[in-house]
Parts: structure tokens; sequence; C-alpha cells
């Protein structure tokens, strides 16, 4: 392994005084994002309509919201919490309104505020000190509010309807609860996350409406009744119907619904939604089931029909349209377009921006490095800007000229940045971490000029012992591909020592473990292993996401096969280490990361002596249609590849100590997975640990995570047979 970076202290080179205070579960799980969280302004952000920002600070007893200028005085008190406690409780509500802390905050406008508290939404007017309270449609499902008329679309059961000027309409009315509206549709692939799109005027609605019809039931038993009852849900597994998707239009002034003329096959996935400016057209990329072959299509708004395809993409694995189309300011007829093509010097296929027009001419590349968010234009549409990164583990902020295709860093410091521009894009507030920098949020000019230090937070886990984390590379099982690893050592590491290891996997697409953050990534219950004398360790193999779509794509059609080939090698270099105890090596992992754990045990037994395996996939032909078919094919068309990864048939290989965790109620990896290994395991004469989370769905959240990651703690070191230090 080759080791490229320094060792990180957690704990801040100037301090003199050693700390003995260890973390507890509690600590790890449920104090990580609130009180051992580094410290940041509450909710830093920009006043709309101007080039102010403001944040909340606490002064004793009192709150006050906080404005200021770039580079000019410090932020000036706005507005205390007294008063607005006051201006709220001024209006007679049927549930008296108890306002212990600044609400979350919008901005109307540069002089009112909005929030809401229960049913209502309040509008607070800064200059006038007046209040008003509307109805805030709290109870509405999947509620999407157009900015500019207010119109607000939700759903009510299996049906979209619009809240217009305080009056319900109906948009859709079907009766079957098999078909679906205003839902998100192809189990939130694709970059899909909702199923509302509101026009730029706030007048036209583009929703979805999803025919699951066709689509085999499936059971989810819900043990809190008596009888248990099966609660059956959609769930189109591998190689079989799927259900069919359109799009429907629906214009608020007249009250009239066109569908899209998207043809056949039906079994298509309509991704990326975008309205075009005049809202004359709007743009869909349609994508085959095979998922190897995209289509940019335009669709007339009026009459629903199909007009042109821009352009095509196609490759011989696969494609993942992940963004739609953004239309650049004052230019109509120019859009940008993220892609992971490979093309000319992008042969890893890095999700690249691109500037085309609205014929389907590609007009020029815009970045060189694997964009992973976008910012939005200035306001003369002449600048796009970007967070990438151009190693994998950092994040930079860029801009790029779109009239010559330039690019240009605005953030320097190794690390991760994610920014927040305000309107006219002129400031950015950067968010800034690393390895040895908790965060740090700063005032900066989009032409990459520091402005100030709003917050610079100090260690948050000072008051702990502390551990190491280091940040290094290795090579991957090919001997080629460079993988980023990440190694946390235990308080008063000893070389001379032998230590037990913890391996923490995922190794899946969609997933990157490894960055250049704060606590590099990992949650702090792998510190809390630490602590408990284990060297915990982590390596992003081929096939996760964050070093484009070849290093992605390694495990094509059989998921699992090169990411344990990656993980062995890693496995084996720990093993070689002076300090490791190679008797003593534990691997953990949840969803993909469980299937990765049960892959290590199975079909490389005897790397690891314990695994813990939590919401594994088993055998991938019961896993969903569009995220197993876009990597392994259909099981009709892959069944080698299925046969292979099937850990079914590897069950009578494991050696050591094996637990499986399965949330009952799970509708993502359903329940099923784990059941048939156990039948299987029992077939085999085969001894597996198991245990259920009842009603939890695929992971299991709030209080009962503790009693699960202690579950995982106490059964890791009972096999291992590790002491604390």
């Amino acid at each position: 392994m080759k080791r490229n970076l320094l060792l990180f202290l957690l704990l801040p080179a100037f301090a003199v005084q050693a700390q003995h205070k260890l973390l507890t579960l509690e600590d790890a799980v449920l104090r990580q994002r609130t009180t051992l969280a580094p410290q940041k302004l509450d909710q830093l952000g920009w006043i709309k309509g101007s080039d102010n920002y403001f944040f909340i600070k606490k002064e004793g007893d009192e709150s006050w919201l906080m404005s200021g200028a770039p580079g000019k005085s410090l932020a000036q008190k706005k507005l205390s919490l007294t008063e607005l406690r006051g201006a709220v409780t001024s209006i007679r509500t049927a549930k008296p309104v108890e306002l212990k802390n600044f609400p979350l905050l919008g901005w109307k406008s540069k002089d009112e505020i909005r929030f809401v508290i229960g049913e209502l939404r309040y509008t607070y007017h800064l200059s006038t000190k007046k209040i008003i309270a509307e109805d805030a449609g709290a109870d509405l499902e999947r509620k999407d509010e157009a900015e500019k008329t207010g119109y607000i679309a939700y759903t009510k059961g299996n049906n979209l309807f619009i809240r217009k000027n305080g009056a319900d309409v109906q948009v859709s009315s079907d009766d079957d609860p098999g078909v679906v509206n205003g839902q998100s549709v192809h189990r939130d692939e694709f970059g899909i996350h909702k199923g509302t799109f509101w026009s730029p005027s706030g007048k036209l609605l583009a929703y979805y409406r999803m025919d699951q019809t066709m689509v085999t039931d499936y059971p989810v038993i819900d043990f809190t009744q008596q009888p248990a009852k099966a609660e059956m849900i959609k769930y189109p597994m591998a190689g079989a119907r799927s259900h069919e998707v359109t799009i429907g239009i629906y214009n608020a002034e007249s009250g009239k619904t066109v569908f899209l003329k998207t043809g056949e096959p039906r079994e298509q996935y309509l991704t990326n939604i975008a309205w075009s400016p005049d809202e004359k057209n709007i743009y869909v990329v349609v994508l085959n089931r095979d998922q190897n072959h995209l289509w940019v299509n335009r669709y007339n708004v009026e009459s629903g029909a199909f007009e042109k395809t821009l352009f095509e993409e196609t490759h011989d694995k696969y494609v993942h349209p992940m963004h739609p189309m953004l239309f650049v300011p004052g230019k109509p007829d120019q859009f940008v377009w993220q892609s992971e093509r490979f093309s000319g010097s992008n042969t890893g296929g890095l999700n690249t921006l691109y500037l085309y027009d609205t014929n389907g001419k590609m007009l020029r590349e815009l970045s060189n490095v694997l964009v992973t968010d976008v910012y939005g234009f200035d306001p003369k549409g002449t600048r796009i800007f970007f967070q990438g990164t151009s190693n994998g583990a950092n994040r930079h902020i860029y801009s790029a000229d779109l009239a010559k295709g330039t690019m240009s860093a605005l953030t320097k410091s190794e690390g991760s940045h994610y920014a927040v521009f305000n309107e006219k894009r002129t400031h950015f507030i950067d968010h800034y971490s690393s390895t040895t920098v908790p965060r740090e949020q700063n005032m900066m000019t989009a032409s990459a000029k520091t402005v100030s230090t709003l917050q610079k937070s100090e260690n948050p886990l000072a008051d702990y012992k502390q551990c190491t984390v280091e940040l290094s590379q290795m090579k991957a099982a090919d001997g080629v591909t460079t993988l980023w690893t990440r190694t946390i050592y235990p308080p008063e590491f000893n070389r001379g020592k032998k230590y037990p290891v913890l391996v923490y996997v995922y190794n899946g697409p969609g997933v990157q473990l490894v960055t250049d953050t704060w606590l590099a990534g990992a949650d702090l219950f792998l510190y809390y292993m630490a602590q408990q004398g284990y060297l915990v360790f982590t390596v992003d193999g081929r096939g996760s996401q964050g070093r484009g779509l070849a290093f992605e794509q390694s495990s094509y059609k059989k998921l699992g096969t090169e990411e344990i080939n990656d993980q062995e090698k890693a496995a084996l270099y720990l093993k070689s280490l002076p300090y490791v105890d190679d008797d003593r090596m534990a691997v953990y992992g949840w969803s993909y990361g469980g299937f990765m754990t049960t892959s290590l045990m199975t079909r490389k037994p005897g790397v690891f002596s314990v695994g813990v395996a939590g919401g594994p996939v088993i055998d991938w032909s019961y896993y969903e249609v569009m995220y197993t078919e876009r990597y392994m094919e259909t099981p009709q068309t892959n069944k080698e590849g299925y046969d292979e990864t099937n850990l079914l048939n590897h069950v009578d290989k494991l050696k050591g100590k094996l637990l499986l965790i399965h949330g009952t109620s799970d509708d993502v990896v359903v329940w099923q997975h784990s059941l048939v290994y156990l039948d299987k395991a029992v077939e085999k004469g085969v001894q597996v640990d198991y245990f259920v989370y009842p009603g939890h769905q695929h992971n299991v959240m709030g209080k009962d995570r503790v009693h699960l990651m202690q579950k995982i703690a106490d059964y890791i070191i009972r096999h291992t047979q590790a002491s604390g230090t």
C-alpha cells in the first residue's frame, strides 16, 4: 500500500493536556450531528432580494436574527426572539404557540421573513413589525408550492390535487390504488425524488402518473396488529414486469390536462424533466429498460406531441442520466447538460458539463473534473458555478466561462468545500472541512477572494481520548487502479502491540465512504470502536462512487466480484502489518455493505473471522428492477452473473462467525433475502447468527439505533476478544 498522506490528529497539535474521556455508544449514535458536531452559524444563508447574509446568534438568554454585508462591518441585530415571540402570540390560534427558538426562516423579500409553526405559515415584516398568518397546508402530503403563484400541488391517497387561492381542485381521479399520481416514480432512481414539477410561471404543472397494476404485489408484515397483517406493496423484481409511467401537464388556469406522447415501449424510464423558459416545451430524458440508450426529447406542452430528439447517448454497459438540463439565463436556446460520456480526454467517464443549443448541437465542454454539484449561473448567463473533485477524495468550488469553455478553481485549501451562493453570484459562503479542520464558514467572492471568516469551529471531540485518522492510497486487485483508504488508529497507538481490525465496508455504486472531510467521512461509531482497541479500516474499492463511470463499471454483470477482490487485497495488506493480529479480523456493513460482508465471509472464507451483515442483498434476482438491471442486466440474460453472485450458492463455504440483521418491514432489501439465506444455512447444516428489528424498514433509526450499534459492537468484541484501551 502506498502511503502518501501524513497522519492527521483529531486533537489540535497545540493541545497540552491529555484527555481520558471515552465515547459512549449514546455519544457516537445520538450526538454526532448535534453536540459532538463541529460548531456552525445557525441558519447561515442569504437574504432574498439583497446582497446581505443572515444567521441566528445566541447571546445569553436571548437569540437574535443577525444580518451583514460581505466585506462590510460586523453583522447587526435585526430581530430578537422575544420580539418575534410576541408577534406570533399576538395572533390568536386554536392552539397556543410556544416559540422556544427561532423557527426555520425563509425570505419572501429582503424585508419579510417567512416561517411555519404547526398548521400556520407566518410572514413577518421587519420594518413595520406587522405579522400575518395563513394556512400552511401542513397536513398536505408531498406539498409542492409554486413560488410565483403560491399554488400548491399535493397528493391525497393515490391522486393529485391543487390548492389554488384557498380552494382545492382535484387533478387526477384514478380509483384503482395501483395507479399513482404526483409521486416519485422508478423507485427514486435516476435522480428522481418527487412527482410534481411547476413551470417557471407557476401556472402549469407537470406530474408523473405511474400505473403499477401489472406489478406483482409483495407482502410486508405488520406485527403491531393482532393477528399480524400483510401490507401489500408493489415491488418489481429484476427481470419481472415493471410499472408504466406517463407524464401529464395540468393547466391550473384552464383546468385541462394533456399527456405527453412518450410512445412505446411502455416499460421505459421517463427521467430528468425540464421546462423551457417560455413554457412552450418540456424536455424529458427517455431511457430504455436495458438502460444503455437515452434520448433527450422535446415535447409540445399544449398538445403533448413529440417534437424532436435533441441527441442520444449510448453505452455497451449502461448510461445513467441523473440531472435535467439547465437553461442559460438570457439565452433560452442554450442549456448545460451533465453527462458521464466517454469523449475526448474524458477517458474515465467523469460526470462533465457540456453547453448545448436547443437544436441538439454540442457547443463546447465546460469542465475537466468530476462534477459533483451545480450551483447555477450568474444573472447574465456568462458563468456557471459548480462543485467537483480532482482526486476523488476532495471537493472544490469551480466556475466555467460559457463562451470560452475555460474553468477556474475558486477554492484552494485541501479538503472539501461546498458553496451557498447569493442571487447575483457575486459572493458565496464556503463551508469547508478536512481531516484537520472541523469546520470553517468563509465569505468569498466569485473571483476566489476570501473576504472574511464568519465562523471557525474548535475540535468538538477535544475532551475525548484522541484517535488518529489517516488517508492513504493502495492499488486495487487489478494492480493498476488507485484506491483511497481510511485508517482510524486506537488512542495511544503502539506499533509494538498487536491490534484486532474492524473493516467497515460498502463498496457499492452511488456511495463513497472515504473523503477528505472532518472524521474522513466516518461515523463516530467507528471512532468508538477504535477506542475499544480496534484498528478501523475502510477502502473504497472499484465499483464505488466518486471516480467516474469506468471505475464504477468494474462491477458490471458481476456485482460483488471485483469488489471482494479489492477488499481481500486490502485485508491481506493489513495482515502483513506487524501491529495487526491477523486472527482477529472483523468486517461489518449494511445494505450493499451487508451483501459485501456476507460475500467476503463466504466467497473469501478465512480472510475475516467475524462478520456483521445488516439488511443484506443475498440474491440479486430478489432486488428491484431499476437498480439491479442497470448493473446486472436480467436473470434471463445474465444467468452466469446472477448465479456467481448469489450468496445462496456459497453458504456452505462460510468460515467464522456471521451475524445477519434485518428490519422486518424492509421495503428496499426485502426481509426475504436473509430469510432464504437462513433456510439454506439450515439445509446445509451451517450455523449463522441472526437478529431482527420488528417494524423497522431498511435501517434502524431513532433511539433503537443505539440498541443496534450495541448489538454490532458486542458481537464483534465477543468474537474477536478485544480489550478496551
